[in-house]
């Protein structure tokens, strides 16, 4: 089951650092919903909202967030976390506006960003909103069956014919 899709941006932020060592920082700043998403193709840096030196930021479009049955248990975990977020996945790029961050991937399963993290990819968090943390708990009560919890074995040191092997290869090996 795939659901509709939500369309968002992504408003990402370049805050100037007073550090020897970076001049500024990068990230995301906030969600924006459909209704309020400029019309048309952003420019190759993005839909640019405030460009100056100490504070930048740039809108990016075009991310539509569908809900899949396989990805039920990531969502679980997000809307159970105790601060249910967007997980944004990002890198540092060349654009005709110099080095700017472009968002690549926005998911709200945790399991998905916990792969791209393992994966070496900068992925940062905003909180979500009630609708949106409403609409997630929806889908996961509807489709996420976790998995049944197995008894497990005893281990050998319980007793048993393994028990019995090793205490004889023991007396093999000591010469009694």
């Amino acid at each position: 089951m795939v659901t509709e899709a939500i369309r968002i941006g992504v408003v990402m932020q370049r805050l100037a650092l007073q550090s020897r060592w970076q001049a500024h920082q990068w990230r995301p700043l906030e969600i924006i919903g459909a209704g309020a998403l400029p019309d048309g193709a952003a420019p190759d840096g993005g839909h640019c909202l405030l460009d100056d030196p100490g504070d930048m930021r740039r809108l990016f479009t075009g991310f539509d967030i569908r809900l899949f049955r396989d990805e039920a248990e990531g969502y679980f975990l997000n809307v159970n976390a105790p601060n249910p977020c967007w997980f944004i996945m990002w890198r540092i790029e060349e654009s005709s506006v110099g080095e700017i961050a472009v968002p690549k991937t926005v998911t709200l399963s945790y399991n998905e960003a916990a792969r791209l993290m393992d994966g070496g990819e900068q992925v940062d968090t905003l909180p979500l909103s009630s609708e949106v943390t409403g609409w997630l708990a929806a889908y996961t009560h509807e489709y996420y069956r976790p998995e049944p919890k197995h008894k497990r074995k005893k281990p050998s040191f319980e007793g048993g014919e393994g028990v019995d092997r090793m205490a004889k290869a023991e007396e093999n090996r000591d010469g009694r």
